[in-house]
């Protein structure tokens, strides 16, 4: 099942181009591999935004693929160079395309939920053991990092991006320049025990997964 959803998703990708990233690309690629129309329905039932998110997370799939051998360096560099390869992993015109698609205001809490996975992976890929509020905090600002760099990258016409590279950087050394001032706040009488009061309990088991979180 897997592999024919997979199928679908990269022969309705060809369409997009002419289509759009919505369920007429879909129905389209699903004539492609010889399955009828309706069928896209089935598993794409939200049509173009379960596409976009097909996309975004075949990007994340390959950057943990690639962190799982790069386990040198330090945190910032790290991070650094796994925003820059999550962005070789991906195709401008799709990310427009995808974009347009969650834009919308019904498909605001998926992008967020993807833009959150991708800062999730990328913490995850360079073994982050934080907990409770660190562990919120961390991924909710790398988040914006990522969104803002996408939309920088969007617009970058040097060569090689480079120049997104040094947006990047920049970008990460204000990440760092917060988890520092986080962990000295930490010390404070009071802190600590307030922010593990405030978001512990929201926060799942690491351990646990949803059939959506695997789709």
């Amino acid at each position: 099942m897997t592999d024919t959803r997979d199928r679908l998703a990269e022969a309705a990708l060809t369409h997009v181009p002419f289509d759009g990233m919505n369920a007429a690309a879909l129905r389209a690629g699903a004539r492609d591999i010889g399955l009828a129309s309706d069928v896209a329905d089935a598993f794409f039932p939200n049509g173009g935004a379960d596409l976009a998110a097909w996309v975004h997370r075949q990007g994340d799939a390959r950057l943990a693929a690639w962190m799982a051998h790069e386990t040198d360096g330090k945190i910032r560099d790290r991070i650094a160079a796994a925003l820059a390869k999550r962005l070789e992993f991906a195709d401008a015109e799709l990310v427009r395309a995808a974009s347009s698609v969650l834009a919308l205001p019904q498909n605001q809490p998926l992008a967020a939920r993807l833009l959150w996975e991708t800062a999730d992976r990328i913490w995850s890929g360079i073994g982050d053991m934080s907990q409770d509020v660190n562990w919120y905090s961390k991924r909710a600002t790398l988040s914006a990092v990522y969104a803002a760099t996408v939309l920088y990258w969007l617009g970058d016409t040097s060569e090689a991006h480079t120049d997104t590279r040094d947006f990047i950087d920049r970008r990460i050394e204000d990440v760092m320049r917060f988890e520092k001032f986080k962990a000295k706040a930490r010390t404070f009488p009071g802190v600590a025990m307030l922010g593990d009061l405030t978001t512990g309990w929201i926060r799942a088991p690491k351990s646990a997964t949803t059939t959506e979180d695997t789709a």
